[in-house]
């Protein structure tokens, strides 16, 4: 078995990286974003990139970082709403946008991983989301065709993996990691924990190891809250 543990990020996307590629990044807000792998990608200066990703993190944290550094041409998305920086690019022209209703982007990145090239769904019919699109009508209803998303290189973040690669989402990280690293010729993670071969309940495993080629320790991390919310304090 080949040894795919590397000892830091730069060294895991050695080779993979390149001007006007497609990255697939998992990741939910700042939950489960693969944090060290992103800070590598800024490091390295490549530039012209088609990001898919739920969203780009927010001002400064998480794909909001490429953002900031002008790295992104392009983001297949479903939602920018907690960050001013992506706001901006795009109603300045700056940056290239593809909304994607969230649960379409999801089944875009698992069809692509499946090797399933377009799929038809009725979301997004008769709306903004349509245009474009081939209509087709299915028992009465019409649905339009999406395409399946496969990228050049997927970043992910797991929470615990063994040494062949099977990994474990934890709680909300599992919602677009786990799409997001089948759709991708090579998927490089980091992970939280690595444990020896065979320490893993197989029927626990999220994503089997066949899909990870490099993986990363990234702990320890800071992790991260958007919105901070608690009650205020009652007079006495």
């Amino acid at each position: 078995m080949a040894n795919k543990l590397y000892p830091d990020a730069a060294s895991a996307l050695e080779g993979l990286l390149f001007d006007g590629m497609h990255l697939c990044a998992g990741g939910f807000g700042l939950c489960g974003i693969p944090e060290r792998l992103i800070d590598a990608i800024r490091d390295a200066g490549v530039k012209d990139l088609t990001i898919a990703s739920n969203n780009a993190g927010i001002d400064g944290e998480g794909l909001g970082k490429l953002l900031r550094t002008r790295q992104v041409k392009k983001m297949i998305s479903s939602y920018v709403g907690e960050n001013k920086e992506f706001e901006r690019q795009y109603l300045a022209g700056e940056l290239e946008v593809e909304f994607c209703p969230q649960g379409t982007l999801a089944e875009r990145c698992r069809a692509g991983g499946a090797g399933i090239p377009g799929f038809y769904t009725k979301t997004g019919v008769g709306t903004a989301v349509a245009e474009g699109k081939e209509v087709k009508t299915f028992d009465g209803q019409d649905y339009i065709l999406e395409r399946g998303i496969f990228a050049d290189v997927a970043i992910v973040k797991g929470w615990k993996a063994d040494e062949s690669g099977n990994l474990i989402f934890r709680k909300t990280a599992r919602n677009f990691n786990q799409p997001m690293a089948t759709a991708a010729r090579i998927c490089v993670a980091e992970v939280e924990e690595i444990v020896p071969t065979g320490s893993l309940d197989p029927d626990a495993i999220h994503l089997p190891g066949i899909y990870v080629k490099r993986m990363i320790i990234g702990a320890p991390y800071d992790k991260k809250i958007e919105f901070r919310t608690v009650r205020q304090r009652e007079t006495a």
